[in-house]
């Protein structure tokens, strides 16, 4: 029954699905160390955050 109830509520809203979360690796300045970068951007731009 729970899985109805969590079926019924994905179908009507797609809006969610306009953002994709993106992860690029960087390397910090200050340690040389490798840091992650996490970010919700919306779809058009995600070739945009990797070219940074």
């Amino acid at each position: 029954m729970a899985k109805k109830t969590v079926a019924t509520l994905q179908t009507g809203n797609k809006e969610g699905r306009s953002y994709t979360k993106v992860i690029k690796m960087v390397k910090s300045p200050k340690t040389g160390a490798y840091i992650f970068d996490e970010q919700m951007v919306p779809n058009e731009k995600v070739q945009d955050f990797f070219k940074k």
